[in-house]
């Protein structure tokens, strides 16, 4: 709606209510559109006898009366004589004889928005009648409330009390459509609204009977048809209902109901119905696949927990230091990607928070190295959120570093220091920083020529796992200390084909 909003702001002074009460009407006149076999096209006075096109909507169950997109264009003169009778008389105005635009005849209507008693604007439905021929029984029934939905939109009590529910969301008038009358006796219903009956279990006629009574003998869940009854004569009583369901046989069909009071006049209501039992299936089957992930991940943190204290039960046992020191790497290594499949395992997402587990990082660096009371390890800046794909390879990455700025930086005996893991985000990478204000570098050091294994693994998984670099080098603006910094890739690589 940013668009539509932007063009109101810009050629009309309505307030923030008459602004939201065109932006949902625009959001719900799809169904209008549909049941008019017509284009719908917003119209708001800019000055003069002139009319600006702020927004348009074109059917699905008929041709289109234009080609080209209408919004933006300007009309005046002649060709706004419909919009300018609607806007000034407050009435539906349609012109007696088809216009011809180029070689197809169309035909004109002019509906003014009424909103708190005050025109706002003109709605126009344009019809394309190249192909007219003697309309069907359903067709009929969409027209027929296509002029009741017309007829309200003028009073200013269509689209009806603002409720959570999303605009236009729901059943469209393809998928099934019922008319009822005002105690919920149904007087049509669409061959695709028959369809969803019979896959709930209706076995029966379904003209003339409530529409509480067929479901209640059908529904799993005597409730649903009470709720559904409920909504109707919400509907009926001039409310706006939300979506709801009814599951039966086996099938889940999704109902709204909509209220039919043409100027004033109680007909009844509107009811949209859809079968969605396969949508719900596949839903189901995301749901128990996520379910499944996230139980994988739980386990395979737990796993890596238990081979991380079977290590650091090894290492107590190993009298040799440089043994001792491998294990513990080891362990604290196994520790690391635990942390991110802890929190995938309670992630529904592809992505993590990796702010969160940067924390927990540097919480556990602080115990495993020994720092407690002595060095201060810290994150400043946000990472925000990372792909899971690139997590582990980063946290593992950011463990190294930060071990090796404890051990190197600050040799023993020295007290007090600060080792600062930073990000910064730019589109599709992010540079992670970690600094110490320690000894720094030894003189000729160069991260290439190092045998250290925790940089062989840095440098492996950010030129791989991270499609990055690492940059290792003395800290700038005559700092003391050491910095290192890894780009990283946050977008998806492209797949090619290799043949």
């Amino acid at each position: 709606m940013s668009a539509l909003s932007d063009l109101l702001t810009a050629h009309t002074s309505f307030d923030d209510a008459q602004v939201n009460h065109v932006q949902r009407l625009v959001g719900e006149w799809q169904l209008l559109a549909d049941l008019s076999f017509s284009d719908l096209l917003l119209w708001v006075p800019v000055g003069g006898d002139a009319f600006l096109c702020a927004a348009q909507c074109r059917p699905t169950t008929g041709p289109t009366a234009y080609l080209h997109d209408q919004v933006g264009t300007t009309t005046r003169g002649g060709r706004a004589v419909p919009m300018r009778i609607a806007f000034t008389e407050g009435r539906i105005y349609r012109e007696a004889d088809p216009d011809w635009d180029g070689d197809l005849p169309i035909r004109r209507e002019a509906i003014p928005i009424r909103h708190d008693g005050q025109v706002l604007a003109v709605l126009g439905r344009d019809s394309n009648l190249a192909s007219v021929r003697s309309p069907s029984q359903l067709e009929l029934v969409y027209l027929q409330s296509a002029a009741d939905l017309a007829a309200m939109i003028a009073d200013g009590t269509f689209p009806g009390p603002e409720d959570e529910s999303e605009e236009g969301a729901g059943p469209r008038v393809g998928d099934g459509l019922l008319r009822v009358e005002a105690d919920g006796t149904i007087l049509y219903a669409s061959p695709n609204a028959l369809s969803a009956f019979r896959r709930l279990g209706v076995t029966g006629n379904v003209l003339g009977e409530p529409i509480d009574t067929l479901t209640s003998t059908v529904a799993d869940d005597p409730f649903d048809a009470s709720d559904l009854a409920q909504a109707v004569q919400e509907a009926v009583d001039g409310g706006n209902p939300t979506l709801l369901e009814v599951d039966g046989g086996g099938a889940t069909v999704a109902f709204r109901a909509l209220p039919l009071h043409p100027r004033g006049e109680v007909l009844g209501a509107l009811i949209l119905m859809h079968d969605v039992t396969e949508v719900r299936r596949r839903d189901r089957q995301i749901m128990t696949k996520d379910a499944t992930i996230r139980e994988i991940h739980h386990r395979v943190k737990n796993n890596l927990q238990t081979v991380a204290a079977l290590l650091r039960l090894q290492a107590r046992r190993v009298a040799q230091p440089e043994a001792r020191a491998a294990l513990e790497e080891s362990m604290r290594r196994i520790s690391s990607i635990a942390l991110v499949h802890d929190t995938l395992s309670v992630s529904v997402d592809e992505t993590v928070p990796f702010d969160e587990i940067v924390d927990r990082l540097l919480d556990m660096l602080v115990d495993v190295t020994g720092s407690v009371g002595r060095l201060r390890l810290r994150r400043t800046g946000t990472f925000g959120e990372i792909p899971a794909e690139a997590a582990t390879a980063l946290v593992l990455v950011l463990s190294e570093l930060v071990q090796n700025a404890v051990e190197h930086a600050f040799p023993a005996g020295r007290e007090g220091g600060t080792v600062e893991v930073s990000a910064r985000r730019s589109r599709g990478r992010m540079t992670v920083t970690v600094c110490d204000d320690g000894v720094g570098l030894p003189p000729g050091f160069t991260p290439d020529k190092s045998d250290r294994l925790g940089l062989q693994i840095v440098r492996t998984l950010a030129s791989t796992e991270l499609r990055g670099s690492l940059d290792l080098r003395a800290r700038e603006n005559g700092h003391s200390g050491a910095q290192a910094q890894v780009t990283v890739a946050l977008t998806r690589p492209l797949i090619t084909d290799s043949r």
